[in-house]
């Protein structure tokens, strides 16, 4: 699959952007506004994490059809110094920003499908985050 709609985040109003391209598409395939506002709530919280903790990388939205399933796909990917240890930041509460650690957790919440993919050294450190959101 590849991905049509792309967002480089570099700075904050690259967070913004994303949000509207998460809003616009969501709506677009036909979820309602509270779907809307839970995928939008989800790039922001991605987009935001891309800006604080690895400075540069993009979030990709794109449709997809499954089965006759209607539904979104968010990738939030960098190139930055990658997750250390995934299990703790997918804890509640846990924060190293000094927000309210709802973080990574809340996003998979918000979403039907999460995934974390994440290399702490060599040429490929980064990280990449897949999460998916069904029409219902």
């Amino acid at each position: 699959m590849t991905f049509q709609s792309c967002v480089k985040i570099t700075d904050e109003w690259d967070i913004v952007s994303a949000r509207q391209l998460g809003r616009k598409i969501s709506k677009e395939i036909g979820f309602g506004t509270v779907d809307q506002a839970r995928i939008t709530t989800a790039i922001s919280e991605l987009a935001r994490n891309i800006f604080l903790y690895a400075g540069t990388g993009e979030i990709c939205i794109d449709k997809v059809n499954e089965a006759g399933k209607q539904g979104l796909k968010v990738m939030a990917k960098d190139q930055g110094p990658g997750i250390i240890d995934i299990r703790k930041v997918m804890q509640d509460g846990y924060t190293t920003s000094g927000g309210l650690g709802a973080g990574l957790p809340g996003v998979k919440r918000l979403m039907d499908s999460f995934d974390i993919e994440s290399k702490t050294d060599g040429a490929e450190k980064g990280t990449t985050i897949t999460a998916m959101k069904w029409v219902r």
